[in-house]
């Protein structure tokens, strides 16, 4: 089994944390988390491709979550281990948008927290 962390923070009073678990190399991973400081509705949630926040990650609810995936693997060539995760102002929209930027960020809006995914002891 191989566990990672990732503490969120921003200037804007997000934080939280967001745990990551996985059994074995092909299995899901399972995400939970608690975030707090979001303005109420639907947010973004996404695994950046680098874990390098050293320019920040560019508001008064909470968010409790579980997410299973196999596409977020801690284990393995694809793994999300290192990388950043973002917490968006705007709900993504799946590419379905029709906006110039649904294909690409699904249009979840700015950058509201973020964190690295580092392994947990």
């Amino acid at each position: 089994m191989v566990k990672a962390v990732a503490v969120l923070s921003s200037s804007e009073g997000v934080s939280g944390t967001i745990f990551f678990t996985q059994e074995a190399e092909g299995a899901p991973t399972t995400v939970t988390g608690d975030v707090s400081g979001l303005k109420p509705g639907l947010h973004g949630f996404h695994v950046h491709a680098l874990g390098d926040t050293t320019n920040g990650c560019m508001s008064t609810g909470t968010a409790k979550f579980t997410i299973v995936d196999k596409q977020i693997p801690l284990i393995g060539a694809q793994s999300i281990v290192g990388r950043a995760v973002v917490v968006h102002a705007e709900p993504d929209d799946l590419g379905k948008g029709g906006h110039e930027l649904s294909k690409s960020t699904g249009n979840a809006g700015g950058r509201v927290a973020c964190g690295i995914i580092g392994l947990q002891g």
